[in-house]
């Protein structure tokens, strides 16, 4: 087989379709980033729109931009403009809270459901141990707070999933795509057969929004929610989303009921009654200037197609592993992430003993991934700015720090790795 060169991969760069799209975000010099997974790069047109708001909305206008910018309006407004990435439907999604809450209020309308019929005997919530512990965190809080007997049952492999979702199951919680090793579950398959064992399911999409193509309406998914400070490139704990399909919107009942789920805020009724459609998904007064940054990182996606930045993800991916395997084979490097397209959402992550240690020194040296017990070093790769050049210049610098063992086993660890 020929060795790839570095001219290879510039010329890879020269032929992409999308380089262009580098041109539109913020990256700083000397900068090979490799966490977008964890924090989506700042689109140019952040900076002069947290700007406009500030300055212009907010500092002249005052609070007549609730009508006049249409700031009552944005959290449905950006979710129509975030569904067709998720294969979602206008008027399903809102852009709104935090992942965690959104997954609180979709867990309980779940659970509300299936009380209403006939598994109203159902006391149990599937998830993986593995599963991002924020999610298991609320799905346990949830149940004990709701003191009927719900309790969680954690599975510890993906060929467990199926005979754990039984006659005692009530909802199904998965992450689409596994935010320690990417590996990416069959949506439609599991969501199948969880209904046909009469569960329904939530999915958590926070790795996988603007990272895989996602079809919520050809899975037949129940919910789900995700965040947008990822791969949708949306800020620095930028509000999520949730999507609540329009079969289950008139049912839709969770405990967080709000002024802005209200049907009528502004009539000031002292007893609730929730709105039509999606906005009852909503809870408080929202974050005007979080939310118009998520804006400008939707405008990106709709230079191309998800199809499109999948295929690009792929041969990165697919590079990066490549490059690793053969250039790094002398260091106890492991591959925990499918080699299987069909498995690997849009990161790629190596087990190694001092992981922690490496990964900080590839930072040190501009290369910047992020950390995850046990040893696992994360890179992620967002085609809308990842080059081909950039991940043979990361792997150049990852080997050399290898080859050098140039990293400090008893560095101090930073409070966020």
């Amino acid at each position: 087989m020929t060795q790839l060169t570095r001219a290879d991969c510039l010329a890879r760069d020269a032929a992409d379709p999308l380089a262009s799209l580098r041109e539109r975000f913020e990256l700083p010099p000397g900068v090979i980033y490799l966490d977008g997974n964890s924090l989506g790069a700042r689109p140019k047109a952040a900076l002069a729109r947290a700007q406009q708001v500030v300055a212009q909305e907010w500092g002249v206008d005052l609070i007549k931009s609730w009508n006049t910018a249409g700031w009552f309006d944005m959290p449905k407004r950006l979710g129509d403009r975030l569904a067709p990435l998720i294969g979602a439907r206008a008027g399903e999604v809102a852009v709104t809270d935090t992942t965690s809450l959104n997954l609180f209020k979709a867990l309980a309308a779940a659970l509300h459901l299936q009380a209403q019929g006939e598994t109203a005997q159902r006391r149990v919530i599937v998830t993986e141990r593995s599963n991002f512990p924020t999610d298991i965190y609320m799905a346990e809080g949830l149940a004990n707070w709701l003191e009927r007997g719900y309790t969680v049952r954690l599975v510890d492999s993906v060929d467990e999933i199926p005979a754990a979702v039984d006659g005692d199951c009530a909802v199904l919680m998965l992450t689409h795509v596994n935010y320690r090793t990417g590996y990416q579950h069959d949506m439609a398959a599991l969501t199948r057969h969880a209904h046909a064992q009469g569960a329904l399911v939530v999915w958590d999409l926070a790795h996988s929004a603007g990272a895989v193509p996602l079809d919520l309406h050809a899975a037949q998914a129940d919910f789900a929610v995700g965040c947008t400070y990822k791969y949708l490139n949306g800020g620095p704990g930028a509000p999520a989303f949730i999507w609540v399909p329009q079969r289950h919107q008139a049912r839709f009942n969770h405990p967080l009921s709000g002024w802005w789920g209200h049907a009528r805020p502004f009539a000031m009724a002292p007893a609730f009654s929730p709105c039509e459609g999606i906005g009852r998904a909503l809870c408080g007064t929202q974050p005007v200037v979080s939310l118009a940054m998520v804006e400008c990182g939707l405008e990106i996606f709709e230079a191309t197609s998800m199809d499109a930045l999948r295929a690009k993800s792929l041969a990165l991916t697919d590079l990066f592993i490549e490059l690793v395997e053969s250039r790094c084979a002398a260091h106890p490097l492991e591959l925990v992430t499918p080699r299987e397209h069909a498995r690997r959402g849009s990161q790629v992550s190596f087990t190694h003993p001092h992981g922690y240690a490496v990964m900080a020194a590839l930072i040190a040296r501009g290369v910047i991934g992020d950390y995850r017990e046990p040893h696992i070093m994360r890179f992620g790769f967002t085609p809308l700015y990842t080059s081909f050049a950039d991940v043979w210049d990361a792997v150049e610098i990852l080997n050399t720090i290898l080859d050098q063992a140039s990293y400090d086993i008893a560095a101090e660890r930073s409070a966020v790795t």
